[in-house]
């Protein structure tokens, strides 16, 4: 019996994007299969948020495809209908990197919003699950506080929670230490390791190199809109074969 690679939960096809005279993104192709982490990698600029909110719907490319193991298939250029985009969106839930949780509402309430009022799920089964889930991060007890008595560090854990209540298929993660205190750094890309320990599907742009050759499964490295090298962590991180992703690497891993 031959073996055979797991079939990609997602397929991105010839992404195109430009933002006047700008072309941002210049035909991006990769592929995330089940339980796999691929970190997006490169210079500011290069094209990485864009590829991640065209996952989520929240770009909208200017040709391409997306396609998701059993739907949906996302055509873009032809005019990517609202139901294509609204299935899209509900395969995938995105960790932002500045939290974006509604500082009216608790934690509890911030966590249960997408689940009851998008997905229509019933308030008791919403509340279940987010207590349970705010107890798999240590936020149990914070469920009735609101946004501004947290640390930026719980804040963003809260902000994973409310993606985890949506049952995404896929998890994307848009620099989600970026605007933290480096001391609240670890609470959070600790939680981000369980998660792909348990086999969490993910796509996360991120600084953190040592972090992504840790958990990541692949790594992608852009620079100006294009994937300049793509492979395992201990390829593409420990010993690039393009000159400029070692320039990168380097740079990152030794700024002094």
């Amino acid at each position: 019996m031959s073996h055979t690679d797991p079939a990609p939960v997602l397929t991105v096809e010839g992404l195109r994007k430009s933002f006047g005279d700008n072309e941002v993104l210049r035909s991006i192709d990769l592929s995330v299969t089940s339980g796999g982490v691929v970190a997006l990698v490169g210079p500011s600029g290069s094209g990485k948020t864009t590829v991640l909110r065209s996952l989520n719907g929240l770009e909208i490319p200017d040709a391409g495809r997306i396609t998701f193991d059993g739907g949906p298939v996302v055509n873009f250029g032809s005019g990517a209908a609202k139901r294509e985009l609204a299935a899209l969106r509900d395969r995938s839930a995105m960790v932002f990197q500045h939290y974006n949780l509604f500082p009216h509402k608790t934690v509890l309430e911030n966590v249960i919003e997408g689940p009851v009022q998008v997905q229509r799920r019933p308030k008791a089964d919403a509340v279940r699950d987010a207590e349970e889930l705010l107890g798999r991060v240590g936020l149990a007890e914070k469920k009735d506080q609101y946004p501004h008595e947290l640390s930026g560090g719980q804040q963003q854990r809260v902000g994973i929670v409310r993606a985890l209540a949506l049952r995404p298929t896929l998890l994307l993660f848009d620099e989600p230490t970026s605007a933290l205190d480096p001391e609240l750094v670890g609470e959070v890309l600790s939680v981000i390791k369980e998660l792909a320990d348990e086999g969490w599907t993910m796509v996360l742009v991120t600084h953190e190199l040592a972090f992504a050759r840790e958990v990541a499964t692949e790594v992608v490295f852009m620079d100006g809109g294009v994937v300049v090298e793509h492979g395992p962590p201990e390829t593409v991180l420990r010993n690039p074969r393009e000159e400029r992703t070692r320039r990168f690497v380097h740079r990152l891993l030794h700024p002094f």
